[in-house]
């Protein structure tokens, strides 16, 4: 059941959709392709395994999987990021069920999958404890879910706190973060698991430069774009030096480029 019955959930996630369909998500998915591979390695999904990518975006996880020969399904309430992501499985040939759904009320039957996975996807989903139940629900006994998801320190930390600085999220939701915390994620999915197993990674994010990694978000990833354009000239100012500094403290490059650091939780749980 929901965490809050007083939070119109229903409200809170049509306004989500449309943040994450502003702009184009696609070119932020590039720097999460290490994610994916990593969370397929560990999860480790055979030919001929059912396999679900929960707010798959433009298919990056769904593809990782499908090249293993894995009978794929892929599901994002973005409609413009489920077509592009069927433009990239038809490109590499492979026939993935790509749909628009919302992670909250998953179009599937009970236990229909040997294996759910997510990257930055489900974490997003403002009713967390109903969209942790469907994915506990569409996973067969003996399964493995797993998740790709952003942590309380480095650099998602940083940026998604800056980024709760000039667009607060709704009352009453569970952060994001939640997920990529050990406490998070024995309340969400312990009762319906019955080994859950974490372990902190590093993705490196490749750019030109600082000021090419805030132009990308800027230019590309909703939740930015939205908070920038509703903030005043000064205010965007500051939200602009606010994110060049989270780059900054998180540059690896000593060359005039940027190489993020981010560090990030990859999880393995098995359906009970």
């Amino acid at each position: 059941m929901s965490e809050k019955p007083d939070v119109d959930y229903q409200a809170v996630t049509a306004r989500q959709q449309a943040v994450w369909a502003t702009g184009d998500f696609h070119e932020i998915a590039r720097q999460n392709v290490v994610m994916a591979e990593a969370l397929c390695a560990a999860v480790d999904p055979h030919g001929g395994e059912r396999v679900l990518d929960i707010a798959c975006g433009s298919g990056t996880a769904a593809l990782v999987a499908a090249r293993r020969y894995c009978e794929m399904t892929g599901i994002d309430y973005v409609p413009a990021l489920i077509e592009r992501a069927r433009q990239r499985a038809a490109a590499e040939g492979f026939d993935v069920d790509f749909r628009v759904a919302d992670a909250q009320a998953l179009p599937f039957q009970d236990a229909s999958f040997d294996a759910v996975l997510s990257v930055y996807g489900v974490q997003f989903a403002p009713d967390q404890a109903r969209a942790a139940e469907e994915m506990l629900r569409v996973c067969r006994p003996g399964g493995r879910i797993g998740l790709a998801t952003p942590i309380p320190k480095g650099w998602s930390g940083d940026f998604f706190a800056t980024h709760a600085r000039y667009m607060p999220p709704a009352s009453g939701l569970q952060p994001p973060l939640r997920w990529g915390t050990e406490a998070g994620l024995i309340e969400l999915l312990g009762t319906g698991t019955s080994a859950i197993h974490s372990e902190e990674r590093t993705a490196l994010q490749y750019y030109r430069s600082i000021d090419h990694a805030v132009e990308v978000f800027l230019n590309y990833f909703g939740p930015v774009i939205r908070a920038f354009d509703a903030a005043g000239d000064e205010s965007r100012e500051g939200y602009r030096s606010d994110l060049e500094a989270v780059f900054r403290r998180y540059n690896r490059a000593t060359d005039g480029t940027a190489v993020i650091e981010n560090g990030y939780l990859l999880t393995v749980a098995t359906r009970a």
